[in-house]
């Protein structure tokens, strides 16, 4: 059985309420007292229950959110989410805002950590910015005793504590498979619409999808990456030129966002040849293309899954306490117009 404050104060011959002083540090405990009862946790090996403990004096946990600004379906679906959270804040006992940053901007994404730094919030979960200089400035967060999730996009390298999303290699050879298998024995090319290779989902992604081409549909030739910045419109445009001047394209990939610009291309484009298209993120746009055929499969990762996830594991961390791996190991998951929830 655990040992509980009762078998402290029966240990060191004191009562429960000198204990719950030693326990908070609180003054008006003599010093042989005190050596007392702390003798008496350690022979008894007595773990104490930090989150009980801030629970009962009624701890509340600051959290912000580091979202990108871009016009962006699963952004916008992120957001959502978080607003969720803070309704839910009360029960949680948490205190949640979202600061935004310019998207795959690293000065400025710098800039918005190191004036948290300032305000010492009881943990940071941001989407990263793969850079030298992010990494840098999250290290000196942790160091600095603040923890740091990192949400959708991870940044391999840094002393971040944790990430909360897909594999994104995994994803990217998922990805790869299907497209392989819808093509069957097909030859021709395959675009590739990203946001931006700054983000290391999105290169990961891409690296896991290329390996796996390269190893299993060698007849399927990976074009240039397109990169569309999350920016429906530039998407848009990079998709319906990459259309028009490469006839042997049947294959697209979409690993990043601005799918309702790839949606709009691929409706408005005047070839009739089929073209099989797989991208990511169930939002609207792209539930609506699955539906009527634009696109072919959905990879999706859960965003309330995520940002509970980020919760549970900031509170944890500014605890002090183990994280449940299996709790937070985020699903990813395949929809076909015939399985949408």
């Amino acid at each position: 059985m655990r040992p509980t404050v009762h078998d402290i104060a029966a240990a060191a011959g004191v009562s429960l309420a000198t204990v719950d002083r030693v326990l908070n540090q609180r003054p008006g405990v003599r010093r042989i007292t005190r050596e007392k009862v702390e003798t008496a946790i350690r022979e008894i090996g007595y773990v104490r229950d930090v989150a009980a403990a801030n629970l009962a004096k009624g701890r509340t946990y600051p959290l912000v959110f580091i979202l990108p600004a871009s016009d962006n379906s699963f952004m916008h679906g992120l957001h959502a989410e978080i607003r969720e959270a803070m309704i839910r804040s009360p029960s949680e006992r948490t205190s949640i805002r979202t600061v935004e940053v310019a998207a795959f901007d690293p000065a400025a994404l710098v800039t918005a950590l190191e004036k948290l730094a300032d305000e010492r919030p009881a943990g940071i979960a941001l989407v990263a910015t793969d850079a030298p200089e992010v990494v840098a400035a999250v290290d000196r967060l942790v160091a600095d005793g603040i923890p740091v999730v990192t949400l959708v996009s991870d940044l391999t390298g840094s002393r971040r504590h944790h990430y909360a999303g897909v594999d994104n290699i995994a994803a990217g050879r998922t990805a790869a498979r299907l497209l392989g298998r819808f093509l069957g024995d097909a030859k021709g090319e395959v675009a590739v619409l990203a946001g931006s290779m700054l983000v290391r989902d999105h290169r990961e992604r891409l690296e896991g999808f290329a390996a796996l081409m390269a190893q299993e549909f060698p007849k399927l030739f990976i074009l240039p990456v397109l990169e569309g910045r999350d920016d429906p419109e530039l998407a848009h445009m990079l998709v319906a030129d990459v259309l028009s001047k490469h006839e042997r394209v049947i294959g697209v990939y979409s690993l990043g966002a601005g799918n309702r610009g790839l949606v709009r291309a691929l409706k408005a484009r005047a070839s009739s040849r089929p073209l099989t298209v797989v991208a990511h993120e169930l939002t609207v746009h792209t539930r609506a293309a699955l539906i009527d055929g634009t696109i072919d499969a959905i990879l999706n990762q859960n965003a309330g899954h995520e940002v509970r996830s980020a919760i549970r594991v900031l509170k944890a961390k500014a605890d002090g306490l183990a994280v449940i791996d299996a709790q937070e190991r985020i699903r990813l998951d395949i929809f076909l117009k015939d399985n949408l929830p």
